[in-house]
């Protein structure tokens, strides 16, 4: 093997030997030997392998409107021209989009004295224009007295040092398996940039320079540049990442694209509602606790109502109180209950009323639809019950004592076509769910966090009983105005009848003013929000937080809260804990995170809280052996 080396020390050799001796030689000699160091040292460097060799294809053909690189096939397309105004983000869907491709952008600085001249030329001409067609009485022209604003704005911030001014090239290499498949890809990223009237051509007979130019190179092979100032490049800018931190609040968890922290005050926005949408052990109920626990130490009030006994060691924890709502539970709430104070908002007629509405709404549900005729008869009934009990707009609430379904029972079976609804009540009176509701009301929610557990109540109840709850929170809250949070767990179970859904929707739309923030999580996102009150609630909530979601349920998430194709990506994709969270106008990607001891209170794994009950007995049991 040639070694250049060998052959450079050679001719090094010979030529001092020669300029020793005296004799410089012949030209023709040493001009040989630099030709055989050359072809030596060209056979060694091919046999080297270096990085090029191995990042390089196998091989390349270049077409007119193509290239292929092995086995797939390149095509490049570049922007032409922008409109006069592009919005912030615009590039988003590209970025966004399901496609293969490389991206460049060329930025050329212009100085902004040359930038000024030739806008001073120019603004000099359709001045002129302006004043000649206003002289001659000519129709004024739209079009150039646009042109006249935005050069003399212009001008303005490249004086003051606001804007700069630069030539922009932007170049988007998009690469398939298949011809057909490159023609498809860029007819959708045509129409995608076209969408924002923005034009762009394809690099046909430019193929190889249009690859070139997006390849990590920094070489700019096809130069079509547009003249655009700093803002609408900005806005072109891909890598753009939303924040949402506040001083004061609540830390929700970290933001995944910068990992800075999301720490916001919900009670800061238009109102405090918030959703949550999540399929089954994707850390709903976790995040929800982690907010409780941290609101708590705010001093917020939080009243939860718990299908599924989830809440009940948080509320140990903390010292709360957890209420069993159930048929063989001692705990009772009257649905007839009213607020204990009134104001000049409240007044008693109007508090009346409204109870009366609400009621009938529990009875329907309860004994299912009702004709016309039953529910003039039913609202006749009521406030007659009521009325037999001294409650009349003149009576004094912190004074009264609400009457029950007994009451009403009785009333209407004195009053005529009464009848039927008797005996459609008597399974709550004296039948197979007698004591649920046909009691007085003998819980006490005088504490900062209250559960009320309806986990043990059969599927036919629940709806009844968180109705019945919710509507007796709802008197809580206007009796004392406090700061609230009341978390309706699984909220489908109330959207699947109408009388609830609508009391949940009014709930939404009037708990603001009680400085109360109603947080409604469900898992069954098609049934929440395939009723025309899920979505006005979603509508009424200022916070939403979207955890991973099913494919069954994506494109309905998708079409309510308008994500992005990058965003449905996420949300199915999602580990647990990890989501979108939006705060108003503003959402980032989120990743609830808890501290250790954070996550021993609030965790719903089945394992851990396994291990702390054991850990719980048997601290129980040393405890009672060292007291004997």
């Amino acid at each position: 093997m040639f070694n250049p080396a060998e052959i450079q020390k050679k001719m090094d050799r010979e030529t001092q030997a020669k300029t020793a001796e005296g004799d410089f030689g012949s030209e023709q000699a040493k001009s040989e030997l630099e030709k055989e160091a050359l072809e030596a040292e060209r056979i060694y460097r091919q046999g080297i392998t270096n990085l090029r060799d191995l990042i390089a294809p196998s091989a390349m053909r270049v077409d007119s409107n193509c290239l292929e690189l092995n086995d797939k096939f390149v095509a490049t397309l570049f922007v032409t021209t922008y409109p006069r105004y592009i919005s912030v983000g615009w590039f988003e869907p590209v970025i966004d989009a399901s496609l293969t491709m490389d991206i460049a952008m060329y930025f050329y600085p212009i100085p902004s004295g040359i930038v000024l001249k030739q806008l001073k030329k120019k603004i000099g001409n359709i001045g002129a224009q302006l004043m000649s067609d206003k002289e001659k009485g000519a129709p004024r022209d739209p079009l150039q007295e646009t042109a006249f604003q935005d050069i003399e704005k212009l001008r303005d911030d490249l004086t003051q040092g606001i804007e700069h001014f630069f030539q922009f090239g932007l170049y988007i290499t998009v690469y398939s398996n298949t011809r057909k498949e490159l023609e498809e890809a860029m007819e959708n990223l045509e129409t995608i940039i076209g969408s924002k009237l923005i034009y762009t051509r394809r690099s046909i007979w430019q193929s190889e320079q249009g690859f070139n130019s997006t390849l990590p190179l920094a070489r700019d092979d096809i130069k079509v540049y547009a003249n655009l100032n700093t803002s609408p490049i900005a806005s072109t800018f891909p890598f753009v990442s939303s924040e949402l931190s506040s001083d004061e609040g609540v830390l929700y968890g970290i933001n995944r694209h910068n990992n800075s922290l999301i720490l916001f005050d919900r009670f800061s926005l238009q109102n405090a509602n918030t959703v949550v949408f999540a399929t089954s052990g994707a850390g709903k109920s976790y995040a929800i606790k982690l907010e409780v626990l941290r609101s708590m130490m705010m001093g917020t009030d939080v009243i939860i109502i718990d299908p599924e006994r989830e809440y009940q060691y948080l509320s140990e924890a903390v010292g709360g109180t957890y209420i069993n709502i159930s048929l063989n539970s001692e705990s009772r709430i009257n649905p007839f209950d009213l607020p204990r104070k009134t104001d000049d908002e409240n007044r008693t007629g109007d508090i009346i009323r409204s109870a009366v509405i609400t009621l009938k709404g529990l009875v329907r549900l309860m004994i299912g639809e009702v004709s016309h005729e039953e529910d003039s008869l039913l609202d006749k009934a009521l406030l007659q019950t009521y009325a037999k009990n001294d409650i009349t707009p003149e009576a004094d609430l912190s004074q009264i004592t609400p009457p029950t379904i007994s009451d009403l029972q009785e009333v209407l079976n004195g009053m005529e076509g009464g009848d039927e609804l008797v005996q459609k009540l008597e399974k709550y009176t004296s039948g197979t769910f007698a004591g649920l509701l046909d009691n007085g009301t003998n819980i006490n929610i005088d504490n900062q966090l209250v559960v009320f557990s309806v986990r043990d109540l059969e599927d036919e109840l629940r709806p009844i009983a968180i109705y019945t709850i919710v509507n007796f929170i709802w008197n809580i809250v206007r009796s004392e105005m406090k700061k609230r949070i009341l978390v309706v767990d699984e909220g489908w179970w109330l959207m699947q009848y109408e009388d609830s859904a609508k009391f949940i929707y009014a709930l939404a739309k009037r708990c603001r003013k009680y400085y109360l923030g109603l947080t409604t999580i469900t898992q069954d996102v098609n049934d929440f929000l395939g009723s025309p009150y899920g979505k006005a609630i979603v509508t009424n909530s200022a916070m939403q937080l979207l955890l991973r979601q099913s494919t069954a349920a994506i494109d309905v998430v998708a079409q309510t809260f308008m994500l992005t194709q990058g965003e449905r990506y996420l949300l199915l994709e999602a580990g647990v804990g990890e989501g979108i969270f939006f705060a108003g106008s503003k959402h980032v990607a989120i990743k609830v995170v808890a501290s250790y001891t954070e996550d021993q209170i609030i965790t719903t794994d089945p394992r851990q809280l396994l291990e702390i009950q054991e850990a719980k007995e048997e601290f129980n049991r040393e405890r009672e052996g060292k007291q004997l």
